[in-house]
């Protein structure tokens, strides 16, 4: 299993560390514009293999897409962070020339890889990727409800007093501080849904604190977060590279499912090795629904501002 990660940056190191340290690649790649930045990373990174006890091989790239080539997997974490107070759709003039020109060289000397996408606005961004190369749609994926319903499992264990093993729940909808649709309905601690252990109150401070968990890090850090995210795409690829048919909430290219069309948005799948090899239907309270529609429609909005 080859695995290459565009952009070296904070996000795209820690992609390629926990993919490393998880031991199921055989080599990544992490390719860079900035001269000599990927090769240092990944020279830094594999100084810790014997420490760590991995084995897999990490080497880096000043944009020589040519080392990419025949890669299983790719992650585009290329283009600009968000900044305190920056929307993830603010990022979408710059980012979207970088990830069409990305997409391109890599499916150049990968034409089999699987494609996934972790630039902001990051719906958008996938959508980019669906229009502008010949890929089919179950090798395109959008990373961020895998990242988005960490933190909502993060924000249950924390108000469950309870260790986030026992904690199970999702977030679908878009990847946006608006957009995001964190089931709190469906959330359960050991099979027993959290309404049983927290009040209406909490379970609402769960859900807002969940869809600014980006922006809270943002304002903290001083630029977007990148441990979740490099531990989300690393659950994503693992679930690929094993075959597992996990399910994760994804953003994937709807054709009628969840009653909608021409769109990437998170909803959730199962991923083994051929991408996304289903999309799961669940039952959507009317609630549910009406909060996933408005959240495709602010998608959809963002989508207008793309030059196709």
């Amino acid at each position: 299993m080859k695995v290459t990660v565009v952009g070296a940056g904070a996000v795209g190191a820690s992609c390629a560390e926990y993919i490393a340290i998880k031991n199921f690649a055989a080599e990544v790649v992490l390719l860079d514009i900035k001269e000599g930045y990927a090769e240092g990373k990944a020279m830094d990174l594999m100084q810790t293999a014997s420490l760590n006890g991995f084995d897999t091989k990490i080497t880096g790239s000043t944009s020589d897409y040519s080392k990419t080539a025949n890669s299983d997997v790719v992650v585009i974490t290329s283009g600009i962070p968000r900044k305190p107070g920056m929307t993830r759709e603010e990022l979408i003039g710059i980012n979207a020339g970088i990830v069409k020109s990305v997409s391109s060289s890599l499916i150049e000397y990968s034409p089999n890889a699987i494609m996934i996408v972790v630039s902001n606005p990051m719906d958008t961004m996938t959508y980019l990727v669906h229009k502008t190369t010949n890929l089919p749609k179950n090798r395109i994926i959008g990373m961020g409800g895998a990242l988005d319903s960490a933190r909502f499992k993060y924000r249950l264990a924390e108000a469950l007093e309870a260790p986030i093993s026992d904690v199970d729940g999702m977030v679908i909808g878009g990847h946006s501080d608006k957009g995001m649709v964190p089931l709190i309905g469906h959330a359960t601690r050991n099979s027993v849904k959290v309404s049983e252990f927290l009040s209406e109150a909490q379970m609402d401070y769960v859900v807002q604190e969940t869809k600014v968990g980006g922006a809270t890090l943002t304002k903290l850090l001083g630029t977007s977060a990148w441990y979740a995210p490099g531990a989300a795409v690393s659950g994503l690829v693992q679930a690929i590279a094993n075959d597992q048919k996990k399910m994760f909430p994804c953003s994937t290219y709807l054709e009628g499912e969840y009653g909608l069309n021409d769109i990437c948005i998170g909803v959730p799948v199962i991923l083994g090795r051929n991408g996304i090899e289903k999309i799961v239907d669940i039952d959507l309270t009317e609630a549910e629904k009406a909060k996933m529609q408005e959240s495709a429609a602010g998608v959809s909005k963002t989508n207008q501002l793309l030059e196709l």
